[in-house]
């Protein structure tokens, strides 16, 4: 009898320990690559933090149920494939950028990975996705619908500088084809607007602005409009920087750029989009297959304006176009 309930005993204690070992495992923590045009390591930048609010929106903690690995291309474009390569070696459960080059670099890489983008071209047309509402394949995410605001762009732009007599486009030349999209969109609506226009051309691998700069100082361009391309994205300062030190208005395809010193920007809150693309790795998480997700397109835009530049470059920004403002930055 007593070796029985020894032996009982022992059983008991054994499944004890079992099942208390068992439930101290941790659990798979799902792992999300990260791969942010803008910011580094020190000073990650408005994608990430706007990501990260998302993510503490929808209850999630870094580090506890949720790892984020992040990446940054730090003005280096040129390291993007090898980044993406980096990040699909730790066999992350979801990728994410909003740089074009690392979702075509991703969309190479893999095709069971899901891929959420944040992207200014036409995911469509571009050959990311089938269509908007059922993308097909890996990838969902946003898109900003850029390529309809280029003439409202031009329309603020000759508003603001009545006597604009030739706008310089600066743009990136190189990397996927439909890069060279936002010139051509410029220069038909620049066309039906009769605002002469000028092609700035860069190429993201190293991007000459100061030569760019200086084409536009040669053809005497009045204003400018900066294209948010996977080369320029790095720049938002440096462009600022060059734009306020020859005078000229520059008219921008994101609130990130006027914040860096631009004069303006009309376009959708970038903060909101990757606020919302937390959503979608939560539906991902929970068993949604990005080719059923529809795309998401913006339905708010902004414009800001920056008159500390105003100021700095000599221009009076007319009082009914800053009533239309949704921000001022002074």
């Amino acid at each position: 009898m007593k070796k029985n309930l020894f032996q009982l005993t022992l059983w008991a204690l054994l499944f004890a320990l079992c099942f208390s070992a068992h439930a101290q495992q941790p659990k798979n923590i799902p792992r999300i690559g990260f791969l942010s045009g803008s910011g580094d390591l020190n000073t990650p930048g408005f994608q990430v933090e706007a990501f990260r609010r998302g993510l503490t929106e929808l209850g999630y903690i870094e580090g506890k149920n949720i790892l984020v690995e992040y990446r940054y291309v730090e003005e280096r474009v040129d390291r993007i494939p090898s980044l993406v390569a980096e990040l699909m070696q730790l066999k992350v459960d979801i990728f994410i950028s909003g740089n074009l080059v690392a979702i075509r670099a991703a969309k190479q890489a893999t095709k069971t990975i899901p891929i959420v983008m944040v992207t200014t071209a036409d995911p469509v047309t571009g050959g990311l996705i089938e269509n908007l509402a059922r993308p097909g394949g890996n990838i969902t995410g946003l898109s900003r619908l850029n390529r309809d605001l280029r003439g409202k762009r031009l329309e603020l732009l000759k508003e603001v500088v009545p006597r604009i007599s030739l706008v310089g486009v600066i743009w990136d030349t190189s990397g996927a084809p439909e890069l060279a999209t936002p010139f051509k969109d410029y220069e038909t609506a620049a066309r039906a607007l009769k605002i002469p226009i000028q092609s700035l051309k860069v190429r993201s691998s190293n991007p000459d602005l100061e030569g760019a700069f200086r084409d536009a100082a040669k053809g005497r361009v009045s204003a400018l409009v900066t294209t948010r391309t996977a080369g320029l994205v790095p720049y938002p300062r440096k462009i600022a920087d060059l734009a306020i030190k020859n005078r000229l208005p520059s008219m921008n395809e994101g609130s990130e750029w006027v914040e860096a010193g631009g004069l303006m920007s009309y376009a959708a809150s970038d903060a909101v989009l990757f606020r919302r693309a937390a959503t979608y790795v939560d539906k991902i998480l929970k068993g949604a297959k990005p080719a059923d997700l529809p795309v998401e397109q913006p339905t708010k835009f902004e414009f800001v304006i920056n008159l500390k530049t105003a100021k700095q470059i000599g221009l009076t920004i007319p009082p009914t176009v800053l009533a239309r403002a949704d921000r001022i930055i002074k």
